[in-house]
């Protein structure tokens, strides 16, 4: 590819034009515009054009008329996509413009290395501060008027010129219309709902590859972020077997599913896999666990409805990559180890910050913003936008194992202070010490069924439940009966040295738990149970080092055992907690000036109107009375295999009675800022009165089907002041911390 020859005598000389008045790098995006290169020095230009053959793009259009048009879709922070009017991307692997149709990505490929040549830097041109060159991401080499170039001197000058007629980029719609108006309550309180429990980017847990599905945004677009799942569920979903136990509960066939990883597939259909533009089958969050439910457009709905605060918790499960993978029916791209998730969850979701951001003209103009202080949170909520902090929850925290891997040292006091600084200086400021699995710092939160067994292969360990328990302490999990009963052994050292050696795993699942077979399959063990043990010195230093950082402890994952040694420790300390799986400990929680998670009611009685909002309102009684800020808000645990509000009519109904009032359109946000439309996923029209709240963007619906109940607006306040009460948590916990420190 030459400049200017194609077709033309070299000595044609076209004089390039002034350069358009523009926003400087971070201005063009989602715009339209032809753009022209010259050689460093010269004044001749010509603008990018298809070839004849159409397969590549030369520098040969004599006019921006006559060049191509590109959309230039941000990729980050003034990175770009140059999308012309029929679809096709400007590329490079290795000098040459391709003229592309499709891109490949790391999604696709499976490969974490894997940077797209369709991806250019707009940069401010070395030879002229008033126009710009491109950067190959891919290469790092620079766009020239002779094919890629690795000397910066030899970049091209290139300007962008204002154009009608692109094509329009793939994307997914709001479907509302309308501004959110920045607003506080009269009294001063922030103004918004907080989802106290999120997980945005599961699918960077469990290895990255595709055990879950989706994500909340992808560098090149929603093609990549949310492609057919039959690359990784394989055809008719029958390779999501994880998803398959976990969808069917308690119902599941045990013999099926055991099959099912033996051949490394299920025996039946499972599910459509189509992805964007068609979305046959998922998003579905009332009923499929495995599948993306906040891709950051749905969130975006969701923001214009109120959503104001969100706690994201970088999630994944070691135990559970080890089993797909080992098993050879998933793949990944990079380990299992849960901190190697936590880690890459981190940084994506400040790579999600600057993606947006780049939706929006350049830093800092985006509705979604990472805060790690209540003063940045309040600011950023006074301006209509999206306060998000920064969570952990995983079971293996600070790779702070109760069986640590060979070659591995066990945490002590100095190693959980350090980990705690690096994850404080890295912005985290929610955690919770414990989660699914036995760790250093605790026993596990006492799950049952399939969650026993996981925790037996994570520590070598038999189960350590037994029927001395203090039914006072709630729990969410420590109850019932133990499901696999052979696999109980109760020991009195937590600490003690495993009996069981289950290293071999992560290569060999089925193998490795065939010798336990038998154990598996003995009888449960009917009655009420709990964990043994509860918290251990380094748990009780964590919490301590964790409260004197003023840092948000999470303590629904706590057995009852350390939940009632953890409580011991707050009330002592006059320090606040979040409950955000639901717990409240009778209002002690809303004593200590924390919070909990409460939500709306599904089913309408046609005799008794508005008993939707009767838990809400319940939940607020208790917490005037203990003196807490009245208000609260939702935990909806998207993408944390926690399902979501079901539908009230069709098939799919979860009431028992006949329904009425169903969501129509338009309505308008509770702020009456914002008009919504019936959303759309592509091409598929979302029904939320058969369907149920199949993703984040329907919460909207949420909360206008309780209106719909004859719920008022003042009854509905105490829930668009919960950003507000979490503030409130977040304020007293620093000020407990300077007072301890």
């Amino acid at each position: 590819m030459l400049l200017g020859c194609a077709g033309l005598a070299c000595t044609d000389t076209v004089e390039r034009p002034p350069p358009p008045e523009n926003g400087g790098a971070h201005g063009f995006a989602n715009g339209c515009y032809a753009v022209d290169a010259t050689a460093p020095g010269s004044t001749n230009t010509r603008w990018l054009v298809a070839s004849e053959s159409g397969e590549a793009f030369t520098l040969s259009a004599q006019s921006a008329d006559a060049g191509s048009r590109f959309f230039m879709k941000p990729t980050d922070i003034g990175t770009y996509l140059f999308y012309d009017a029929e679809g096709r991307y400007l590329s490079s692997e290795d000098g040459p413009y391709v003229r592309l149709s499709e891109l490949d990505s790391d999604i696709l490929l499976v490969d974490d290395s894997y940077v797209s040549g369709a991806e250019w830097e707009v940069q401010v041109s070395v030879h002229d501060p008033t126009r710009f060159q491109l950067r190959h991401l891919r290469t790092g080499h620079f766009f020239g008027t002779h094919g890629l170039t690795a000397d910066e001197g030899t970049a091209a000058v290139v300007a962008f010129y204002p154009q009608t007629g692109c094509a329009e980029f793939p994307e997914l719609t709001v479907d509302a219309e309308g501004a959110v108006l920045p607003r506080r309550f009269d009294d001063g309180s922030v103004y918004g709902i907080a989802d106290t429990h999120s997980h945005l980017l599961s699918n960077f847990g469990f290895g990255g590859g595709g055990i879950f599905h989706g994500s909340t945004f992808h560098r090149l677009g929603v093609e990549h972020a949310l492609p057919d799942c039959g690359r990784f569920h394989g055809p008719e979903g029958r390779h999501d077997l994880f998803g398959y136990g976990y969808d069917q509960g308690g119902e599941f066939d045990a013999d099926a599913l055991l099959t099912a990883f033996i051949s490394g597939r299920l025996a039946e259909f499972n599910h459509h896999t189509a992805g964007y533009p068609e979305f046959t089958d998922w998003p579905n969050a009332p009923s499929s666990s495995t599948h993306q439910t906040q891709y950051y457009r749905w969130l975006e709905r969701a923001h214009l409805g109120g959503l104001r605060l969100v706690v994201q918790h970088a999630t994944s499960n070691s135990v559970i990559c080890e089993l797909m993978t080992g098993s050879n029916i998933q793949p990944v791209r990079y380990s299992c180890n849960d901190m190697v998730a936590i880690d890459r969850v981190i940084d994506e979701t400040y790579a999600m910050e600057r993606y947006i951001d780049a939706q929006e003209g350049g830093p800092g103009q985006g509705w979604f913003r990472v805060v790690t202080s209540p003063e940045q949170a309040r600011a950023v909520i006074d301006e209509g936008k999206m306060a998000v902090l920064l969570g952990i929850e995983v079971s293996n925290l600070f790779d702070c194992f109760l069986t640590p891997p060979a070659g591995t040292a066990a945490c002590d006091a100095a190693e959980v202070v350090r980990k705690l600084d690096d994850y404080y200086e890295r912005g985290v400021r929610v955690m919770f010490p414990v989660h699914k699995y036995d760790n250093a710092f605790s026993a596990g939160d006492g799950s049952r069924s399939i969650i026993e067994i996981g925790n037996f292969i994570n520590s070598g360990h038999w189960s350590n439940f037994t029927t001395d328990c203090d039914l006072s302490i709630p729990t969410v999990f420590d109850h019932g009966d133990v499901v696999f009963g052979g696999l109980n052994m109760t020991r009195a050292d937590y600490l003690s040295a495993p009996p069981n050696d289950l290293s071999s795993f992560s290569e060999d699942p089925v193998g490795t738990l065939f010798p336990y077979v038998s154990d598996i399959m003995a009888p449960r063990l009917e009655g009420e149970h709990c964990q043994n043990t509860g918290l251990t010195a380094l748990g009780e230093t964590l919490l301590q080092e964790m409260m004197a950082r003023g840092m948000i402890i999470e303590v629904d994952h706590f057995p009852r055992r350390s939940y009632g040694e953890a409580f011991e420790l707050l009330e002592a300390n006059d320090y606040p907690a979040a409950g955000t799986h639901g717990l409240n400990h009778d209002g002690r929680i809303y004593a200590l000036g924390g919070v909990s998670k409460t939500g709306l009611g599904r089913c309408h009685d046609p005799d008794v109107p508005g008993t939707t909002i009767n838990r809400l309102a319940a939940r607020i009684q208790l917490i005037a009375d203990n003196g807490g800020y009245p208000a609260e808000g939702f935990g909806f645990d998207l993408n944390g295999f926690a399902g979501a509000a079901g539908a009230r009519f069709g098939d799919d109904t979860i009431c028992s009675t006949p329904q009425e009032d169903p969501v129509t359109y338009p309505f308008t946000s509770y702020a009456g800022d914002v008009t919504f439309q019936q959303p759309q996923v592509g091409n598929r029209t979302l029904d939320f009165n058969t369907e149920g709240m199949v993703h984040i963007g329907l919460m909207p619906e949420l909360i206008e089907d309780v209106r719909r109940d004859g719920v008022t607006d003042e009854e509905l306040e105490p829930l668009f002041r919960s950003a507000e009460a979490y503030i409130r948590m977040w304020e007293k916990a620093e000020r407990r911390a300077a007072a301890l420190r």
